[in-house]
């Protein structure tokens, strides 16, 4: 029998992904002694292996019966693929559409791999149009028409509707599930009308009041139905001042709106004003949720989303533009490192010492960098303000070079007894601090005009930028003063 509620909702997701690594220990095992029995007589059958085998199969496919999608797309993630496959193949089929929505794309690609046209067009018949648009990206174009053409004539029209947006607009998050109400009519009729539904949909926390043409009128919360008086009319009680999006709004304006306004769901009109559908607050999560895995792998140089189990070569293509891209600018920092290889030679504490001063440029830098990617995320920046954020970056970089840049001045004192060379490390500082808050504004900003997204790429930049001029300025300070 499947887990129970309690059962499942007691264990951690990391509970139920221990387990199900045992029972697959256990069924490799039973599945060694049949191999090696076979081997020394394939003459005698070996029924108690046989029993153990389907009662660990059993076991293990009530686990998973038992267990909330996203807690089956958690285990799935954290197997290897052929165990992966395995637990994969245990997986009710009317539960197949659901766990592909919940595992990651790159894993997604795996199960969709091991599945045949048939089994994705199945699948998908347990999802809503706007849950099958999401898994469309991954679908070869032939299994998609499959799934259109498998729909009634309401799901395939909004199906259509839901794939014309692209990914980024809040067209790609909206759903179809709408619960609206004429204006004209009573509580009453509003609340007899709710008790046909076996259950609302989630995340309904209000009413889209509409008039005769379907045109948005307001939003009527549900706790404030609940506690008016049945004959008084929706149209005295509605709100009018609503958020609302159109299909091809951004979905990042959409998402700083849930966040201002604490929204749970809003309409989606169109350009006439009618009502076509909704956005949720979860759909809005994981809208985030993707943006900012998506950002957190671009910084680091993934093009896409790994698969922690993904073969070597896969990750390794992966992973190698951005490591060329960081050669050739370690390259270039090197190369300016070797320009003063005669000062260093003479001043072996030099080659001690750049390093503080382009390491610490380089914190200082990513600090600027982050608050104007945040600034530019938020619209925030503009020609009025971006002179006042430069003045003020500057005055911090000044003020803490000067701070650090003494301490640290006052270090090298103290272990080289040169004071020459306390004074060149502590203006070397500041300047490499201005050139990181200089680096810090602009390279986002250039990024951002260029059309590239300035939470990307910018950090190799900022680095790029703050060693090569943090050895260049220490060294050819050192080089002047010094030698």
């Amino acid at each position: 029998m499947p887990l129970s509620d309690t059962e499942s909702r007691s264990s951690s997701p990391q509970e139920h992904l221990h387990a199900v690594y045992g029972l697959l220990a256990k069924q490799r095992l039973v599945e060694k002694l049949v191999q090696r029995r076979d081997e020394e007589d394939s003459s005698k059958p070996a029924p108690v292996e046989s029993l153990v085998d389907e009662a660990n199969l059993v076991e293990l496919q009530r686990r998973l019966d038992g267990l909330h999608p996203a807690d089956v797309a958690y285990i799935l993630e954290g197997l290897p693929l052929p165990e992966r496959l395995v637990v994969w193949g245990l997986v009710r089929s009317d539960r197949d559409g659901d766990i592909l929505l919940e595992v990651s794309d790159a894993v997604r690609d795996t199960l969709l791999a091991d599945m045949d046209s048939a089994e994705i067009v199945a699948a998908a018949r347990n999802l809503d149009a706007d849950e099958i648009a999401d898994l469309a990206p991954d679908l070869p174009d032939e299994v998609v028409q499959d799934i259109i053409e498998a729909q009634d004539a309401q799901e395939r029209a909004r199906l259509q509707a839901a794939l014309s947006y692209p990914e980024g607009s809040v067209g790609a998050l909206m759903d179809f599930e709408v619960v609206s109400i004429r204006e004209d009519v009573t509580c009453e009729v509003a609340l007899r009308y709710l008790r046909r539904f076996d259950e609302l949909p989630g995340q309904t926390d209000a009413l889209f009041v509409v008039d005769r043409a379907d045109h948005l009128r307001g939003v009527l919360p549900l706790k404030r139905l609940l506690v008016s008086d049945p004959e008084v009319e929706i149209a005295t009680l509605l709100d009018r001042d609503i958020v609302s999006f159109l299909p091809d709004s951004d979905a990042d304006e959409a998402a700083q709106a849930f966040e201002r306004y604490d929204l749970v769901s809003a309409p989606v009109v169109s350009t006439d004003g009618r009502v076509i559908a909704r956005v949720t607050v979860d759909a809005v999560l994981d809208f985030v949720r993707e943006r900012q895995e998506s950002q957190e792998f671009a910084k680091v140089g993934l093009r896409e989303e790994e698969d922690l189990f993904s073969s070597v070569w896969s990750s390794a293509k992966n992973r190698a533009p951005w490591l060329a891209l960081n050669l050739c600018t370690a390259f270039v920092a090197s190369r300016v490192v070797g320009a003063f290889e005669g000062s260093i030679e003479k001043l072996a504490a030099l080659a001690a010492l750049m390093p503080i001063v382009s390491g610490i440029g380089g914190n200082s830098g990513n600090q600027t960098t982050t608050l104007i990617v945040r600034s530019l995320a938020l619209d925030q920046m503009s020609a009025m303000n971006a002179r006042r954020l430069l003045a003020k970056e500057l005055g911090i970089s000044v003020l803490n070079g000067a701070l650090w840049g003494g301490v640290l001045g006052f270090v090298a004192w103290l272990l080289y007894r040169n004071v020459a060379l306390g004074g060149v490390m502590a203006l070397a500082m500041m300047l490499n601090l201005v050139v990181a808050a200089l680096a810090g504004l602009f390279i986002p900003l250039a990024m951002e005009r260029f059309g590239r997204d300035p939470a990307i790429g910018s950090s190799v930049f900022l680095t790029f930028v703050t060693d090569s001029m943090g050895f260049f300025i220490f060294l050819g300070l050192a080089t002047l003063v010094l030698l």
